[in-house]
């Protein structure tokens, strides 16, 4: 009989384990700022800061920041769909950096901290040129959306000390003056939406 609980007991942790994530993968500008306001979303289970959309493998962060490699500072998203829709994601991503400005957030510029949007199936890839026709339509911004829609093609996770930045290094001017505010404006808005 016990042998049975614990079969019972394995079979239902491990489909429990099993449950189904999908990645979003995103440049809205410093990834430092991505990764700390998708850390707080209800649904995302993991967020790393890193490199998309690049022709050079494995770059550094000292790489591309010199705007040759063709990457664009990013953050892969693994969330749970069942919690949070890609198209909610989406929403996040709009509210959070600014769209309509090509190659630049604010006093970031360069083409690495360009908005883009790196799918990973034509689902993703269809959601995101309906939200984007929709912001458009209900004329959210004063200017066009310059958002990339490119098909994933790989990720590179950056340097540890990227990883997790605001949190560790939330007295750093950087974090003070840039993603706090953004942080806050986030909340504001997504309240109901955050990890309890």
């Amino acid at each position: 009989m016990k042998k049975s609980i614990v079969i019972i007991f394995l079979i239902l942790s491990t489909t429990a384990m099993a449950k189904e994530v999908e990645k979003a993968t995103l440049g809205g500008g410093c990834f430092w700022c991505t990764e700390a306001v998708y850390l707080e979303l209800e649904g995302v289970v993991d967020v790393k800061p890193g490199y998309s959309g690049g022709h050079v493998k494995n770059p550094s962060y000292k790489e591309v920041c010199t705007g040759t490699t063709g990457h664009a500072e990013a953050v892969q998203i693994t969330f749970d769909p069942e919690v949070v829709s890609y198209s909610q994601i989406l929403e996040v991503f709009f509210a959070t950096h600014d769209p309509t400005t090509l190659n630049r957030q604010g006093n970031d510029v360069g083409t690495q901290y360009r908005s883009a949007i790196f799918y990973h199936n034509e689902q993703q890839r269809e959601t995101a040129e309906k939200v984007i026709r929709e912001l458009e339509e209900e004329k959210v911004y004063d200017r066009p959306i310059v958002t990339e829609i490119t098909a994933f093609d790989k990720f590179y996770v950056a340097e540890d000390y990227h990883q997790n930045y605001y949190a560790r290094n939330k007295s750093q001017g950087y974090c003070q003056f840039i993603i706090a505010p953004k942080l806050d404006k986030f909340r504001k808005v997504f309240k109901d939406q955050l990890k309890k």
